[in-house]
């Protein structure tokens, strides 16, 4: 499936003055412009971000470091029940 198709959805969050992004899903674009998502979860804000698909060799490549946060890493956020 080419990449151009494909769609990550984020979701925004603010804790401890800080905008975390957290990656819920992805999505893919049909052949008439509509999108389906497929979300491994809900987002708590109702709010959803649908971006160009980017994989993490471009995210570095982009950003000159990994782009990862320790909740990407361990699946949870350090301190959160």
């Amino acid at each position: 499936m080419s990449q151009k198709t494909m769609k990550s959805v984020f979701t925004v969050v603010e804790r401890e003055g800080k905008s975390h992004w957290l990656k819920l899903g992805v999505g893919f674009v049909n052949q008439d412009g509509s999108i389906n998502l497929k979300l491994d979860a809900l987002p708590s804000n109702h709010s959803l971000q649908v971006r160009d698909f980017e994989s993490a060799e471009e995210r570095e490549a982009r950003f000159g470091r990994s782009s990862r946060s320790d909740a990407d890493r361990t699946g949870s956020y350090p301190g959160l029940a």
